[in-house]
């Protein structure tokens, strides 16, 4: 339950004791919201005297809103209204205003409140909050002025109001949430599987030792009576699932990702019907390339056959209606994917193959060799000969190259071998994989071998059986080697999706704006800093959770890992640390780069030319310091974060409790007992909301958005010598190779998906900016944020020149895709499938 805050009568301010204060209050007007109404009123607290009654600041009597003058901001527009206050004149400065919405029903979207005092001076309210009706809240809506304290500096007329909110955010942990109740709290993934349905049993993640997990923000909805663990759905896909509301989409934004979401199913829905009319399977590259892609100033019409299966395909004439206008809008087949747009054999290549370890969507997994032969974490040995290597290596041996940092590997088997079993009883056909690469004096990576390997045939055991495959360029050889990179390349889909992108990313930081809203006061300078890192992620994992990780959602139909896939994270899960999720830190622990307090930032990478690495630390540098000095700001003496009692509670909230299936590795996280720390610990934070999310998620359509260069699942496996699958892939080796990977069913509604994950949205807040330079009062922050910003230029300067250095490979590839996945974008005036610009945060 809500704490109320507006419980007060006032008696009117004798005219001779009187001021008035105005002020203008600015409500989003798109999308039909509602407007607040005659019934609304807004009230005063100061924040420098205290009413000795309440032992809150001075509280003004109710000042309703006059006017409502519409304007137009692009495609949203605004409503601006005008309030005035009488308090007495020893009311002091305002340090908070209470809103109170009387209307009956309809909740409105408030932007900001600014008030004018005397001598030209201005106070602003920053809200961007919906404001429900009192009716349901039994509250008014509090906002506080936009000047930052700690705990320990906050005003005393602002203390209790402090307190207060933070309790009311925090609620009491029962009941179900209802739409317009601002609670964070905690729970476990109990709400993707269905125990009613045996083909929808899902195991809950998080709270125990076998099924460790982050935790997801708390719905409290009624469990279900098979079970008594999984939370109920109302549908197979549930859009409705409760979020706070101030971290639900802005009304632009869920219109936009709507008309994303329509485009795609369109773009999904065309080659569908070619599946009803054509198979559903892909004869030829030429083919696949034609059915599915078209320049953006190639625009064919659907053919009539089409257009009339589609009438027979949809549930209504209505919704047949929308499609059949967005077909005739819009282009009725997928962009073509960067990655074939100049050269549509080039991503075949094993230079490409290797190059995307380190540029493609997925560069946060190779490691460097430093044991060989491989050994598995049971302490059973790889297959791998020295034998295979050194054929590769010319006059090479392994030594040399291990001792010279040559040898490396992407590493896709310790993690899958356990569930392999399970994974190819669901029609699949997948392998574990480790691939060998050998570093060029050039500066790029040439595959070594590759080692397939599954369990072995009796069922029992740890066995396993594996084959070797190496180089080839010729003959039967040839088709063997494309079809194993194939089968890497699907345990590297599945690994990204699943761990580097949603893992990692999406779901790590999920607890973090739990806690901080929890923890934080709005007022609190911490909170200022994280709150645009925070931005729209929690209502994208909702969706997430909606129609992509429930059980027979999205990811199930198109990723291998089918309905063990977050069984398998949670696995994973339970080897993360925070402290590793730095960028220098994750480096090294890769064995991709070493320590040297010589060089600037202190690292030495093993591979010049990693364009991951090489953007990566400038604008992890940037970052850095940017916190710091931030930091420093508020924080003078270590003594002062270890002393803030609301930074130790968010702190102990974020370890114990929403990433509290980790607290009992101490090397997981730091002690907040410096400046130091604090300055580490919330540069990671920002690292992994902003840049690291941005190089694994928006160069997925460029990448993937071509089935067979990132290949989500297999349905043959690598056939043997002397077998008539052989005598298949002999006879026509494209054929084989397409009806191995997946059919255009699920290749299609995976592109869909992508194409909408891969989209920058017209309300994208980027790295170095605010929505609002009225987020704060203090002049020397926005200098900080200022000079955060213009290093963040030279970033994109020094993006733009190594891009055109011919010297560096790795940077274009055989594709000719140039690596911007880390160009900030700080103007951040390009939208869509761009392939660049880094936002705050997870917000698609």
């Amino acid at each position: 339950m809500q704490m109320p805050f507006c419980v007060w009568e006032r008696s009117p301010v004798p005219p001779e004791n009187a001021i008035t204060i105005n002020g203008t209050v600015v409500v989003a007007k798109n999308l039909g919201l509602s407007a607040p109404g005659k019934s609304t009123t807004l009230r005063l607290f100061s924040g420098t005297q205290i009413d000795h009654g309440t032992r809150k600041g001075k509280l003004s009597a109710e000042a309703p809103l006059r006017g409502g003058k519409k304007r137009k901001h692009g495609k949203t527009s605004t409503a601006t209204y005008h309030v005035t206050f009488v308090v007495e004149a020893e009311f002091g400065t305002p340090g908070a205003v209470a809103v109170k919405n009387g209307n009956r029903a309809d909740q409105f979207f408030l932007r900001h409140v600014q008030l004018e005092l005397a001598h030209d001076r201005t106070i602003h309210f920053e809200c961007n909050s919906w404001v429900y009706p009192y009716k349901k809240t039994s509250s008014d809506r509090l906002f506080f002025i936009n000047t930052s304290y700690l705990p320990s500096k906050t005003p005393e007329a602002l203390l209790l109001l402090r307190d207060e909110e933070l309790r009311s955010l925090r609620g009491n942990g029962r009941g179900e949430r209802k739409d317009w109740e601002r609670v964070y709290d905690y729970d476990y993934y109990n709400d993707l599987g269905n125990p009613d349905n045996p083909d929808h049993v899902r195991p809950v993640m998080g709270g125990t030792r076998t099924q460790p997990y982050p935790r997801r923000c708390r719905t409290g909805r009624a469990l279900s009576n098979t079970d008594e663990v999984t939370e109920t759905r109302k549908h197979v896909i549930n859009l409705d699932f409760y979020i706070p509301p101030d971290e639900r989409f802005s009304p632009g934004k869920l219109a936009e990702v709507l008309t994303l979401g329509v485009q795609a199913v369109t773009h999904f829905v065309v080659p569908e019907m070619k599946t009803m009319i054509q198979g559903n399977n892909f004869r030829s590259i030429e083919q696949l390339t034609k059915d599915l892609y078209t320049r953006p100033s190639q625009q064919p019409a659907a053919d009539g056959e089409v257009m009339e299966r589609l009438k027979t395909s949809v549930p209504s004439h209505k919704t047949y209606k929308q499609v059949a206008k967005n077909v005739k809008d819009n282009p009725v087949k997928f962009p073509i994917p960067q990655v074939i747009q100049h050269d549509l054999e080039a991503w075949r290549s094993d230079d490409e193959f290797a190059r995307e370890m380190l540029a493609g969507l997925n560069p946060v997994a190779i490691k460097r060799l430093q044991k060989f032969p491989p050994v598995s974490s049971g302490g059973k040995r790889s297959s791998i000969t020295a034998q295979h290597v050194e054929s590769q290596l010319a006059d090479v041996t392994i030594e040399m190259a291990m001792h010279q940092n040559r040898l490396y590997i992407l590493d896709h088997h310790d993690y899958l071998m356990p569930y392999l079993r399970r994974i190819n009883t669901l029609g699949v056909c997948i392998y574990a994989s480790r691939t060998l690469l050998f570093l060029k004096a050039d500066g790029t990576l040439k595959p070594v071998l590759i080692e397939l390997s599954l369990p072995a045939t009796d069922g029992y055991g740890d066995g396993e059986i594996s084959r070797i495959f190496l180089p080839a360029s010729h003959g039967s050889d040839a088709h063997l080697w494309q079809l194993a990179k194939a089968h890497v390349s699907v345990n590297d889909s599945g690994y990204h999706q699943l761990i580097s992108h949603w893992l990692f990313t999406h779901a790590a930081v999920e607890p973090f704006v739990i806690a901080t809203r929890r923890q934080l006061s709005a007022m609190h300078p911490i909170h200022k800093l994280l709150e645009p890192h925070f931005k729209d992620t929690m209502q994208i994992n909702t969706l997430a959770r909606s129609i992509l990780l429930n059980a027979g959602g999205i990811l199930e139909r198109t990723m291998y890992p089918g309905k063990y896939a977050l069984e398998m994270s949670s696995a994973i899960y339970g080897d993360w640390r925070f402290t590793d999720q730095s960028l220098p830190n994750d480096l090294v622990k890769r064995g991709m780069a070493s320590r040297d307090p010589t060089l600037p930032g202190g690292l030495s990478l093993h591979i010049d030319d990693y364009p991951y690495a090489v953007d990566g630390l400038d604008v992890w540098r940037a970052i850095d310091g940017w916190v710091r000095s931030y930091c420093a700001h508020f924080y003078h003496h270590d003594a002062e974060v270890a002393g803030d009692t609301e930074l130790q509670a968010w702190w102990d909230d974020v370890r114990s409790v929403g990433h509290g299936d980790r607290q009992g590795d101490p090397a997981c996280w730091l002690a907040l007992d410096t400046v130091d720390h604090l300055a580490e610990t919330l540069s990671t934070l920002v690292w992994i909301a902003s840049a690291l999310h941005a190089a694994v998620n928006f160069g997925q359509y460029g990448y993937a958005g071509f089935p067979p260069n990132r290949p989500t699942r297999c349905r043959r496996f690598v056939p043997q010598p002397g077998t008539p699958e052989m005598t298949q892939l002999e006879a026509d080796p494209d054929k084989f190779f397409l009806e191995m990977l997946p059919d255009r069913f699920t290749a299609t509604l995976g592109l869909a998906l992508i194409e909408v994950l891969s989209n920058h949205t017209s309300d994208e807040v980027y790295l170095g900016q605010r929505a609002t330079s009225t987020w704060t009062d203090e002049g020397e922050l926005l200098q900080l944020l200022d000079r955060f910003r213009e290093e963040l230029r030279r970033v994109e300067k020094r993006v733009v020149e190594r891009n055109k250095d011919p010297r560096l490979n790795n940077r274009r590839g055989p594709v000719k895709v140039p690596y911007t996945l880390l160009f900030p974008d700080v103007a951040g005036t390009e939208k869509g499938l761009t392939g660049r610009g880094i936002p705050n945060s997870v917000s698609i």
